[in-house]
């Protein structure tokens, strides 16, 4: 299973938190880093998002439809961010679009067996895969990206 952690674009400050909406800086990084991903996805894919604005507006960026899922709102822990996303058993890609610190936190865990805080900037990307090698299971980074590289 390929399992790509999205952040969310650049978005306004305020509150509701919910609401917030993608600033024109947070537009153009969702729309390179779409580009970058359809470029590399298979055909068929799984987009699942939080229920915040700038998820939704970061993801719309795919052009495919998306699924809202509560448990993907900020503050959503390792546990509900893995079991939305079906890891390690769906079948296929599966693109979470979701939050700081959460994302950073997933990635630590299936990479280093541990929560830890990492950092996933606005609008970037770790792409993990699991596999088995010699009766093991084992994750693997394929790709880790930032909207300024692209």
């Amino acid at each position: 299973m390929d399992l790509i952690l999205w952040r969310h674009a650049d978005a306004e400050d305020g509150l509701p938190d919910l609401s917030r909406r993608l600033t024109p800086r947070g537009i153009k990084q969702a729309e390179r880093m779409a580009g970058w991903l359809l470029q590399r996805l298979p055909g068929k894919f799984h987009v699942i998002v939080s229920p915040a604005e700038r998820t939704k507006q970061t993801a719309a960026a795919l052009g495919v439809s998306t699924k809202t899922r509560r448990e993907l709102a900020p503050g959503a822990s390792v546990a509900q961010i893995l079991n939305a996303a079906e890891w390690p058993d769906r079948k296929g890609p599966v693109v979470v679009v979701g939050h700081q610190p959460d994302l950073g936190r997933v990635a630590a865990f299936l990479l280093s067996s541990q929560e830890e805080d990492w950092t996933l900037k606005k609008g970037g990307l770790w792409w993990l895969t699991n596999r088995v090698r010699n009766a093991e299971a084992q994750v693997v980074l394929r790709a880790a990206m930032s909207p300024e590289l692209l």
